[in-house]
């Protein structure tokens, strides 16, 4: 049977670290290790070879299960290994090393649809599901599932903004610098769904972003 739990600790949240500093784009680095296995459920296969010159954006590891999501490159320069590279799961994991050479070339497969608020629930969950766009929680289950399973089972949609965890501010900080791309994802979300109400759950600590 079931029992309620009182009490617990509050841990101090520690965020005046970084939650009033901006986002930053990081220098690219020379060497990029892209493991294969950035998700929970099925690991993708590579599909580039050593000597193969990649995009940014470019897939270079993919998987044909439901729960998987695709690896691409983030960076553009040339495959120098295709093998198993230290993860941190503590499993040494298949991953794709790409050297960098700093052209930031885009792959010409990857553009914006033309009218994202016009996709059809089966159009989003496609491209979401392309773009591999996972979860940033602990699990990184794959969004495209999430998408498909809430389809005509849903009427509201929550973004999950509370950010509890001491330390970690990314939410905070993108709600409060990209306002607009969130509210906008949130709104297709919410087309996809046939739904009309949207909540956006902020915890006390972070109402400058409310």
């Amino acid at each position: 049977m079931a029992q309620p739990f009182f009490g617990g600790i509050h841990p101090n949240d520690h965020k005046a670290a970084t939650n009033k500093k901006p986002i930053e784009h990081l220098p690219p680095p020379a060497r990029v290790v892209i493991p294969m296995s950035m998700h929970i459920g099925a690991p993708c296969t590579p599909c580039v070879s050593v000597g193969d010159h990649v995009t940014v954006g470019q897939k270079v590891g993919d998987a044909p299960a439901f729960v998987s999501a695709p690896v691409h490159a983030s960076i553009s320069g040339t495959v120098s290994a295709v093998e198993p590279r230290p993860h941190f799961s503590g499993v040494p994991v298949m991953s794709v090393v790409i050297e960098n050479d700093f052209n930031d070339t885009p792959c010409p497969g990857i553009y914006p649809p033309a009218h994202p608020g016009e996709l059809t629930a089966e159009e989003l969950t496609a491209l979401v599901k392309d773009c591999g766009i996972v979860g940033m929680g602990g699990a990184t289950f794959p969004t495209h599932v999430k998408i498909s399973s809430g389809l005509g089972k849903v009427d509201t949609v929550i973004l999950n903004a509370s950010e509890c965890e001491p330390y970690i501010t990314s939410d905070h900080r993108l709600v409060m610098e990209y306002p607009e791309a969130v509210v906008g994802g949130a709104s297709i979300l919410a087309r996809a769904f046939g739904v009309d109400r949207v909540h956006v759950g902020i915890e006390d600590n972070k109402q400058n972003a409310a």
